[in-house]
């Protein structure tokens, strides 16, 4: 059957085609399904290999370093390959990879981070120090520098409370105005943290330490918001006997583990905290 031919010429007529559609509908599928590989490759990124990539690109764009291009089995694989790098202006006789370059740049942050905070809590100690000497308390609180930030132990001896009693004593607010002014010019939250020997309760209205050392705790935190200090700044908890600073058996115990701990709480992250307490006994070395 011929086909019909067009009335002015010899041409012959072509049929439209209805099917075109698809062409377009299998590239956008085929694009879908490209997407969908990359989004699980990625979703499947190997944690070693990441950090090393990512610290090699830090130093290339910042200073002399290497980056990988070639060789190992991709991100993927867990054959543990490294790239084969390929120099980029890389210091002579550096030794370095790209990974331990990064830790260790990484690791100086930390310790200059940490030199800095610990400047800032000894300068606070400093102030609270010298405002008890002028009051002739400097014996009463002892300080000391974790991870946790700046402690003021104050004993809580029948001078700061009255025996088996949660109210302040004259001397305990002495102790309290000196180091208020302090308190209140820094920002971070203050914990105040009650203790207790480990004699146990007789004849008083708290059943155990651990009411006693709560109730002592939550007194300094009513004093101090009271007298200035943000009371959102504030917590107050008890612990009884079960954090000692000193063993039973010492004759230290009875009056050093019962005690009103401050803690100047310090804000910076875990890892540049936990370098505190090695900074603050080599400064005091």
């Amino acid at each position: 059957m011929s086909r019909p031919r067009r009335r002015g010429g010899g041409h012959e007529e072509e049929h439209e085609n209805h099917e075109r559609w698809l062409v377009s509908y299998a590239d956008m599928i085929t694009v879908l399904m490209a997407l969908f590989i990359v989004l699980f490759a990625i979703s499947q990124v190997d944690q070693q290999k990441f950090v090393e990539l990512r610290a090699s690109l830090m130093q290339g764009f910042g200073e002399n370093s290497s980056i990988p291009v070639s060789g190992g089995t991709g991100l993927l694989a867990s054959s543990g390959v490294a790239p084969d790098p390929i120099q980029l202006n890389s210091g002579a006789g550096s030794g370095v990879a790209p990974a331990e370059r990064f830790t260790t740049e990484d690791a100086e942050a930390n310790r200059i981070a940490a030199s800095a905070e610990l400047d800032r809590l000894q300068a606070i100690r400093q102030q609270m120090q010298g405002a008890l000497e002028q009051q002739g308390l400097g014996d009463r609180v002892q300080f000391r520098i974790t991870e946790r930030g700046l402690i003021a132990a104050v004993i809580a001896d029948d001078v700061f409370f009255a025996n088996a009693s949660a109210e302040l004593q004259p001397t305990g607010r002495q102790v309290l105005q000196a180091v208020a002014p302090t308190i209140r010019r820094i920002t971070q939250e203050v914990e105040v943290e009650g203790h207790a020997n480990h004699l146990r309760m007789t004849g008083s209205q708290y059943p155990t330490n651990w009411e006693l050392s709560t109730a002592r705790a939550a007194s300094v935190v009513r004093w101090l918001a009271e007298h200035g200090v943000e009371p959102r700044r504030l917590v107050a908890a008890g612990f009884g006997d079960t954090r000692p600073l000193y063993p039973v058996d010492d004759p230290r115990a009875l009056n050093g583990n019962r005690r009103v701990d401050l803690v100047i709480t310090s804000d910076r992250p875990s890892e540049v905290r936990a370098l505190l307490p090695l900074l603050a006994g080599v400064s005091a070395g």
